[in-house]
């Protein structure tokens, strides 16, 4: 556990593991490490699952702490982790963090490792970031309206700059964070997560603009209107222009599909995911966007 090898003395710091939701297995590894382990450690369990950002409100409420520092299951803290960060803090009430990120990917990475590898310049990720309790309860902690592991961190971010809260690089206080394992065509499930989009850009468009997506994904939108228009040209006769626009819909596919690929595994069995779920992935990402749009009330194209 690389929390008990941090280089500060173990009496300055207690660790807080929430689980989302009854976990019967993290439950008796927790209990296992707080026997052998010589730092205070304390295992929350949630009745039922309500996302990482209600499972976050629980542990630093919890906390004991002036500074709350966040990291997941799946990262490994540095030994000088809590070290940098007690090193920059001053005793000021109202100020956060945020360390770097290594993410090792394979010489040959999946299209999802490269997703995942895009963590290390993000600007704050609740992987490595640290707050203090103070400006934790000003700006509210956590939106739990964000029920998956996606954008509840842009929301804190935000919440802290509207708040004119500081956040302080520490590029010296690092984390690994591994990728996960992941199933064939995994890019297909993970389109889920864009109903977070909307809920992010309903309550700060500008912030969003500038720091999240620029633009709209225009080619996923161009993908379905040539599927909509093949449809509607061949069921009226048209054979060419139907043609025409399934030519059209093929380009833009396959140049999706390159892009994913070039810079990736270029094994028959990567490509062939890549082609597959390039030409799944718009009318996924469309529809979950407009469900958002339409849960949230706000257009996000």
């Amino acid at each position: 556990m690389r929390l008990a090898r941090q280089n500060i003395n173990s009496a300055w710091f207690e660790v807080i593991v929430v689980s989302d939701g009854p976990d019967e297995q993290t439950r008796n590894m927790v209990k296992k490490m707080a026997k052998r382990a010589a730092i205070s450690l304390k295992y929350i369990e949630p009745d039922c699952k309500n996302g990482p950002a209600y499972a976050r409100n629980i542990g630093w409420l919890s906390a004991k702490g002036q500074l709350v520092a966040f990291t997941d299951d799946d990262c490994l803290p540095q030994c000088d982790w809590l070290k940098t960060v007690l090193k920059h803090y001053k005793g000021e009430e109202l100020i956060a963090y945020s360390g770097s990120t290594i993410v090792p990917i394979s010489n040959r990475p999946h299209d999802f490792e490269l997703n995942t590898a895009k963590l290390q310049y993000a600007d704050f990720i609740t992987a490595n970031c640290v707050c203090t309790k103070k400006a934790l309860i000003q700006i509210g902690g956590f939106d739990m309206r964000f029920k998956l592991a996606w954008r509840e961190d842009s929301d804190l971010e935000f919440k802290l700059i509207e708040q004119c809260i500081p956040i302080i690089k520490l590029e010296d206080a690092c984390v690994v964070h591994p990728v996960r394992r992941f199933p064939w065509a995994v890019s297909i499930k993970e389109q889920r997560k864009v109903i977070y989009d909307a809920l992010l850009f309903k309550k700060y468009p500008q912030l969003y603009r500038r720091k999240i997506s620029r633009q709209a994904a225009w080619n996923y939108y161009l993908v379905v209107l040539f599927t909509l228009l093949f449809i509607y040209f061949i069921l009226n006769g048209a054979i060419y222009l139907a043609f025409a626009n399934l030519c059209a819909l093929f380009a833009l596919i396959i140049n999706f599909a390159w892009k994913r690929t070039k810079n990736a595994d270029r094994s028959f069995k990567h490509v062939s995911e890549m082609l597959f779920t390039s030409f799944i992935i718009p009318y996924v990402a469309i529809y979950w966007k407009t469900y958002g749009a339409l849960k949230y009330r706000v257009l996000l194209l």
